[in-house]
Protein backbone atom coordinates (compact mmCIF):
# COMPACT_ATOMS: atom_id res chain seq x y z
CA UNK A 1 0.00 0.00 0.00
CA UNK A 2 1.17 3.11 -0.51
CA UNK A 3 2.53 5.64 2.10
CA UNK A 4 -0.04 8.22 2.13
CA UNK A 5 -3.49 7.56 1.10
CA UNK A 6 -6.41 9.85 0.18
CA UNK A 7 -9.96 8.07 1.60
CA UNK A 8 -11.82 10.24 -1.18
CA UNK A 9 -15.16 11.63 -0.41
CA UNK A 10 -16.62 11.44 -3.84
CA UNK A 11 -14.47 7.57 -5.18
CA UNK A 12 -16.57 6.54 -7.66
CA UNK A 13 -18.80 2.78 -6.49
CA UNK A 14 -17.15 0.14 -7.85
CA UNK A 15 -19.43 -1.60 -10.55
CA UNK A 16 -16.93 -3.76 -11.38
CA UNK A 17 -15.79 -6.27 -9.18
CA UNK A 18 -19.72 -7.68 -7.77
CA UNK A 19 -20.49 -8.01 -11.28
CA UNK A 20 -16.94 -10.14 -11.33
CA UNK A 21 -17.72 -14.16 -12.11
CA UNK A 22 -14.86 -16.15 -11.21
CA UNK A 23 -14.96 -19.35 -9.50
CA UNK A 24 -13.32 -20.78 -6.03
CA UNK A 25 -11.26 -23.16 -8.06
CA UNK A 26 -9.65 -20.26 -9.48
CA UNK A 27 -7.52 -19.92 -6.94
CA UNK A 28 -5.14 -22.22 -5.09
CA UNK A 29 -3.21 -22.45 -2.04
CA UNK A 30 0.15 -21.09 -2.34
CA UNK A 31 -1.14 -18.02 -5.02
CA UNK A 32 -0.28 -14.34 -4.20
CA UNK A 33 -3.19 -12.52 -4.73
CA UNK A 34 -3.86 -9.24 -4.39
CA UNK A 35 -7.69 -6.73 -3.21
CA UNK A 36 -7.63 -4.00 -5.54
CA UNK A 37 -8.65 -0.93 -3.58
CA UNK A 38 -7.88 1.93 -5.33
CA UNK A 39 -5.20 4.05 -7.73
CA UNK A 40 -1.97 5.10 -7.49
CA UNK A 41 -1.24 8.16 -9.82
CA UNK A 42 -2.32 5.95 -13.25
CA UNK A 43 -1.94 2.85 -11.98
CA UNK A 44 -4.02 0.49 -9.43
CA UNK A 45 -3.00 -0.86 -6.12
CA UNK A 46 -4.15 -2.92 -3.23
CA UNK A 47 -2.88 -5.22 -0.47
CA UNK A 48 -1.58 -8.38 -1.33
CA UNK A 49 -1.76 -11.68 0.30
CA UNK A 50 -1.05 -15.46 -0.14
CA UNK A 51 -3.85 -17.55 -0.71
CA UNK A 52 -3.53 -20.49 2.27
CA UNK A 53 -7.00 -22.64 2.54
CA UNK A 54 -10.56 -22.53 1.79
CA UNK A 55 -12.63 -20.56 4.06
CA UNK A 56 -16.34 -19.75 4.57
CA UNK A 57 -17.03 -16.47 3.61
CA UNK A 58 -19.96 -15.13 5.55
CA UNK A 59 -21.04 -11.75 3.81
CA UNK A 60 -21.99 -13.02 1.05
CA UNK A 61 -22.43 -17.46 2.18
CA UNK A 62 -20.34 -18.09 -0.39
CA UNK A 63 -16.90 -20.48 -0.25
CA UNK A 64 -14.08 -17.87 0.24
CA UNK A 65 -10.32 -18.17 1.06
CA UNK A 66 -8.07 -17.83 3.91
CA UNK A 67 -5.87 -15.35 3.12
CA UNK A 68 -2.17 -14.90 4.59
CA UNK A 69 -0.98 -10.58 5.06
CA UNK A 70 2.85 -11.12 4.79
CA UNK A 71 2.93 -7.71 6.92
CA UNK A 72 1.35 -9.50 9.74
CA UNK A 73 0.17 -6.97 12.43
CA UNK A 74 -3.53 -7.30 14.31
CA UNK A 75 -4.89 -9.33 11.14
CA UNK A 76 -2.77 -11.60 10.02
CA UNK A 77 -5.19 -13.84 8.32
CA UNK A 78 -8.06 -12.80 6.25
CA UNK A 79 -10.93 -14.28 4.67
CA UNK A 80 -12.20 -12.88 1.09
CA UNK A 81 -14.62 -13.61 -1.82
CA UNK A 82 -12.72 -14.85 -4.91
CA UNK A 83 -14.20 -12.11 -7.12
CA UNK A 84 -12.10 -9.95 -4.92
CA UNK A 85 -8.33 -11.33 -5.81
CA UNK A 86 -6.34 -10.82 -8.26
CA UNK A 87 -3.15 -12.95 -9.48
CA UNK A 88 -0.05 -11.57 -8.87
CA UNK A 89 2.06 -15.06 -9.19
CA UNK A 90 0.55 -15.63 -12.48
CA UNK A 91 -0.55 -13.28 -15.31
CA UNK A 92 -4.26 -15.71 -15.93
CA UNK A 93 -6.65 -14.15 -18.65
CA UNK A 94 -9.39 -13.46 -16.30
CA UNK A 95 -7.59 -11.68 -13.53
CA UNK A 96 -5.89 -9.59 -16.64
CA UNK A 97 -8.92 -8.74 -17.98
CA UNK A 98 -10.49 -7.99 -14.43
CA UNK A 99 -7.88 -5.50 -13.74
CA UNK A 100 -7.95 -3.60 -17.30
CA UNK A 101 -11.73 -3.31 -16.40
CA UNK A 102 -11.52 -2.04 -12.98
CA UNK A 103 -8.61 0.64 -14.51
CA UNK A 104 -11.26 1.90 -17.41
CA UNK A 105 -13.28 2.39 -15.25
CA UNK A 106 -11.30 3.72 -12.51
CA UNK A 107 -8.09 5.61 -13.44
CA UNK A 108 -10.17 8.02 -15.56
CA UNK A 109 -12.44 9.02 -12.68
CA UNK A 110 -9.44 9.71 -10.28
CA UNK A 111 -7.14 11.49 -12.96
CA UNK A 112 -7.09 15.21 -11.12
CA UNK A 113 -6.20 13.07 -7.60
CA UNK A 114 -2.72 14.48 -6.43
CA UNK A 115 -2.36 11.38 -3.63
CA UNK A 116 -3.19 8.04 -3.74
CA UNK A 117 -6.75 6.91 -3.76
CA UNK A 118 -8.30 4.56 -1.34
CA UNK A 119 -11.83 4.29 -2.88
CA UNK A 120 -13.72 2.68 0.65
CA UNK A 121 -14.68 -0.16 -1.39
CA UNK A 122 -13.89 -2.59 1.29
CA UNK A 123 -13.77 -3.19 4.89
CA UNK A 124 -12.66 -6.07 7.39
CA UNK A 125 -15.67 -7.53 10.07
CA UNK A 126 -15.47 -8.62 12.91
CA UNK A 127 -14.66 -12.17 11.82
CA UNK A 128 -12.01 -11.00 10.65
CA UNK A 129 -13.73 -10.85 6.55
CA UNK A 130 -12.97 -8.69 3.93
CA UNK A 131 -16.37 -7.48 2.70
CA UNK A 132 -16.64 -5.51 -0.24
CA UNK A 133 -20.01 -2.82 -0.13
CA UNK A 134 -21.65 -4.30 -2.26
CA UNK A 135 -21.79 -7.64 -0.19
CA UNK A 136 -22.27 -5.84 3.26
CA UNK A 137 -25.12 -6.77 5.38
CA UNK A 138 -27.42 -3.97 6.87
CA UNK A 139 -24.55 -1.17 6.03
CA UNK A 140 -21.68 -2.93 7.89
Amino acid sequence: MPDAVFRHPHAPGDVVTPERDITHQHFRPGDQVVILKGTSGSELWGDAYKVVTPSWHTPTDEDGWRLYDPAGGERTYLTAHPRYLVHLSNRCPDCLIYQQALRTYLVPRLAGAEQDVDCGWYSVNHLNQVVHIADARGGR
